[in-house]
Formats: C-alpha cells, sequence, structure tokens
C-alpha cells in the first residue's frame, strides 16, 4: 500500500469515528429531552446510514490470496520432486560414466604399453652378431647379473630382464666366463648363463696312454698348454726337483737316478686323462700325474713291499713296463709275459725282448717298421736286454694298473718263450723250449 492511499484511509476513518460520536452525542441530548422515538429512530437511521457511507468509502488492503492445498496437490509436488530429481541424477550419471570410461581406457593403455615394452625388452639389441665375453662373480644376484648385462649392451634394460628372469625360473645363475652375442635374446643369454656346460673353460685335458714314452706325454701336455715340450722333459730329468719332492712321493728311489736312464720319471708318468689349466706350470702339470700314480702306488704299497721275487720299487716298475709295452693292454697275455720274464730273471736268462732295443734306438712308431727293433739286436745299448742280462736301467714306458699288478700277480709257469704273431692277428704263443718256440715263429711269421 502506497503512502498516499495510507494518508486517505487514515482520514476516511477518523471521519466516521467523529460521526459515530455525533451520532452519540444526539441520541443522548433525545434521551435527555425525551424526543419521539419515530424522531429519534429516523434520525440515527440517517446518521447510521451517512457512517456506512463513509465506512464503503474506505479502501483496505487485499491479503495475498493462497491456493488451497489437497492431498492431491501434495501428491502431485512429490512426483514432481521425484521427477526432478531423477533429471538430475540423469544428467550426472552420464558423466561418471564418461569419466570411469576414461580411467579405464587409460589404464589399459598404460598396461598395454608396458607389455609391450617389457616384450620389446626381451629382444637382441641388435641384428649383427658381435661377441662378447661376459663374466659373472661368485656371489653375483641376479639384480647385479642383469645390471652388468646391460652396462655391457646385451640387453636393452636391465629391470626388464629381472623381472624375466624371476618369472621363468632362470634365476640358478652360474659363476664363470661366457661367450655371449649382442644377437641374442634375453632368453637365450639367460639359458646360457645357467648352462654349467656354457662356461668358457680354462681347464684343458690330455690323456696318456698305456705304453707312452715320456716324449709321447710330454707332447700332449704341450699341444693343449701353454708349455713347452722339451721344458718338460727338463723338468723330468732335473735331479733337484725331483729330489725335492722324492718326500711326496715314496715310489720314487734314489736308483731312478743311474747314470744309465734317460729321463728319470719314464715308467713314473701314470696313464689316465688329466685336465689342469692351460697356463699351468711344468711343476703343476707333473704334481698331476705323480699324484695319479702315487694313488695306485697306494694300492700295492704292500704287495710291491712283499714281493716274492724281492725285487725293488724302480725294478718293479721297469718290468710293467717291458710287459705293457710287450703285451699291449691284455691282461690275460700281461700275466703270462710277466711269468716268462719272472722265470727268466730267476735262471739268470737274459730277457731278450726286441721291444727294449725299440727304447735303445728310439724308435719313431710313426715312421719307424716294427722290423727296426728286430733287426738292431747288436745296438750297443744297457737297455738292450739281447746284450745285457737282467732288467733295463729304468722303465721303457709308462705302464697302466693293470701291467704292475701282472708284475705282481704273475702266474707260475714253465714259459720261457713267446712271440706275437705280428703277421696276422696279433695273438701271442708261448712255449717252454727253445724248439717249441722256433716252430711257433716258423709258423707264424711268415711275413717275416
Amino acid at each position: 500500500m502506497t503512502s498516499d492511499n495510507r494518508r486517505k484511509t487514515s482520514a476516511s476513518v477518523e471521519r466516521a469515528a467523529e460521526g459515530i460520536r455525533r451520532v452519540d452525542q444526539k441520541i443522548e441530548k433525545r434521551l435527555e429531552n425525551y424526543d419521539p422515538i419515530d424522531e429519534a429512530f429516523e434520525s440515527f437511521s440517517n446518521e447510521l446510514k451517512a457512517v456506512e457511507d463513509e465506512s464503503r468509502k474506505i479502501q483496505y488492503p487485499k491479503p495475498e490470496e493462497k491456493p488451497m492445498k489437497t492431498a492431491n496437490t501434495d501428491k502431485t509436488d512429490e512426483l514432481e520432486q521425484v521427477k526432478m530429481s531423477r533429471k538430475k541424477k540423469k544428467k550426472k550419471k552420464p558423466v561418471l560414466l564418461w569419466i570411469i570410461l576414461l580411467i579405464v581406457l587409460l589404464l589399459v593403455s598404460i598396461l598395454s604399453a608396458a607389455v609391450w615394452y617389457y616384450f620389446d625388452c626381451q629382444k637382441a639389441v641388435q641384428k649383427e652378431e658381435e661377441a662378447v665375453v661376459f663374466t659373472v662373480n661368485p656371489g653375483d644376484t641376479v639384480q647385479t647379473v642383469t645390471e652388468n648385462l646391460e652396462a655391457a649392451g646385451l640387453i636393452k634394460n636391465a629391470k626388464m630382464a629381472y623381472y624375466f628372469v624371476r618369472l621363468n625360473h632362470f634365476s640358478d645363475i652360474v659363476a664363470g666366463s661366457f661367450n655371449l652375442d649382442k644377437s641374442w635374446d634375453v632368453k637365450r643369454i639367460f639359458a646360457y648363463l645357467n648352462d654349467q656346460n656354457a662356461v668358457i673353460k680354462d681347464d684343458v685335458r690330455f690323456t696318456i696312454i698305456e705304453g707312452d714314452w715320456a716324449k709321447h706325454v710330454a707332447a700332449s701336455i704341450a699341444a693343449v698348454t701353454e708349455l713347452n715340450a722339451d721344458d718338460l722333459i727338463a723338468l723330468w730329468n732335473n735331479e733337484e726337483w725331483i729330489r725335492s719332492i722324492m718326500p711326496e712321493y715314496p715310489f720314487l728311489t734314489e736308483e731312478i737316478f743311474n747314470d744309465d736312464v734317460r729321463i728319470y720319471l719314464e715308467g713314473y708318468l701314470t696313464p689316465d686323462t688329466y685336465e689342469v689349466k692351460k697356463d699351468c706350470t711344468a711343476e703343476e702339470a707333473t704334481r698331476k700325474i705323480l699324484d695319479e700314480t702315487l694313488s695306485i702306488y697306494n694300492q700295492y704299497a704292500d704287495a710291491i713291499a712283499n714281493n716274492p721275487e724281492g725285487m725293488s720299487i724302480h725294478q718293479i716298475y721297469t718290468l710293467a713296463s717291458i710287459i705293457q709295452y710287450e703285451a699291449g693292454t691284455n691282461k690275460e697275455t700281461q700275466e703270462l709275459v710277466s711269468s716268462v720274464f719272472i722265470n727268466r730273471l730267476a735262471w739268470d736268462y737274459p730277457l731278450q725282448s726286441s721291444v727294449t732295443v725299440c727304447y735303445a734306438i728310439d724308435y719313431d712308431r710313426n715312421t719307424d717298421n716294427w722290423q727296426a727293433c728286430e733287426v738292431n739286436v747288436d745296438f750297443n745299448s744297457p737297455y738292450n736286454t739281447y746284450m745285457y742280462t737282467g732288467l733295463t736301467p729304468g722303465p721303457i714306458e709308462n705302464p697302466g694298473i693293470d701291467a704292475i699288478d701282472s708284475v705282481l700277480n704273475a702266474p707260475e709257469t714253465n714259459y720261457f718263450f713267446f712271440m706275437a704273431d705280428v703277421c696276422g692277428d696279433g695273438t701271442v704263443y708261448f712255449a717252454e723250449t727253445e724248439n717249441e718256440h722256433y716252430a711257433n715263429v716258423a709258423k707264424y711269421l711268415t711275413c717275416y
């Protein structure tokens, strides 16, 4: 309501009030004067009408009209609110779904990239072959090895290689040096590092065959090591050095220093396969062999000390070498040949072994004919048992354990002669008498 309306309303109210007061005053006067009732009533009616007219002129403010609420209206309002809420949720839901979808896509992309990177790191660092010597030190962990491989340019990523090793059970890495290649993938590299046989071996092997001469043994060692064959022979004739090791090897006695012995350690270089360092010294290689000789000697030490013929250690090894040369590796033949020589020694009869002549003339097995030994029975040498009775000054080759056993366990026979069918299958024929022997020669040596 405006201020003008308020003023008009107040004036009308005052006038109405004033009219009512005048009516009251007139009524009081008429009552006092006892006016006739009709006249008073008429006058009162006129005044009252005037008041009503004034009242109608008053402008009261209209109250705000509010809609009537009903039960149906309330339900409608609730439905509208639910609809609005759903609309809001529908508006929010697509946004949330898009956010989740984006997160999932991001995670899938990251995972895919990681998987791709993992497998890519397993590939070879290059296609071209490039050999690299890689060393795994004792105590190196898988992490250390992978880091060293990456530093050497053999793999792309140490961490990815570490995961590969753990997932594929390649953690049994062997210590040592390996020949790897930059064109190899991670799987091949670690398969190699897990293989004991793949380690670059500093060890080399050489084999001494039953019947080898010392010069053949020296050549075999020199062929696989950095040693010189002549240096080895020189060591095996070095009396000072041999005396220094004699306390360790009781089979080495003063007899080996006989002036007529060609090589002091001839006969004591036991046949076997040996493994030594490629850069070993002559002393180390020799000790390796003598250790095996000691092992065999210890097996027969009592039998050697108590042999019925009363032979010394040096004589036993010497006779074993002659038996080895004559009989080869056939144990039965070795024993019978041993019985022949023991019988001859007992009767002080020359051994007359052609193989001793072979050693005396330094027979070359690769170039000389076997007959060279037979036709040189007059060659003047203490090793020639046609000219000298008894055993040779020392062993004529390096015997095996069977030959030594044959000396110590020779059967008792009456054989004094034997000959080998060198024209046929090599069978050895034995005889008790000289006539039987010559008959065998005539029968079997038809090519001689």
